[in-house]
Formats: structure tokens, sequence, C-alpha cells
């Protein structure tokens, strides 16, 4: 079965890995996925290193990160 990704972000985590946030639709369900990715021959590969969530978990998930900016903050 087919697995489509959307690109929303990423950023730089060292000079080998990067960090990328997508959107992924599997089996007609949709899904957030936050992902380490490494530089292999040029090319970016996923690792198992990562978070997928189903869209309808956004919500709490952005509770969360909140709850996280706020601890960082003190």
């Amino acid at each position: 079965m087919a697995q489509e990704n959307k690109l929303v972000a990423e950023f730089q985590k060292s000079d080998i890995e990067i960090v990328r946030v997508s959107l992924t639709q599997y089996r007609n369900k949709d899904y957030f996925d936050i992902r380490l990715y490494y530089q292999e021959e040029g090319e970016w590969r996923p690792t198992k290193k990562g978070l997928c969530l189903s869209q309808g978990l956004f919500l709490e998930f952005k509770k969360a990160v909140r709850a996280l900016e706020k601890a960082l903050a003190k």
C-alpha cells in the first residue's frame, strides 16, 4: 500500500543528521511524523528514531510542547 508524505519542516541536528516533520497517510489514516534522518551517499534516509502519531492526537501533542516550552523557560 502506498504511503504519502508531505514535508512540513526540517532542521539540522548535526552535520550528518536532520529532523523532519511531515504529514503522512497510511492505509487511509492520517498521521504526523517527527523523525530523525541521516545522510548516506548524499541522500537523507529515515531512522527508526522518531514519533508517528495520528493527526487526532495533535492537540494533545501541542499541549505537551507548550508545557515543555514553559518548563524550559524556568
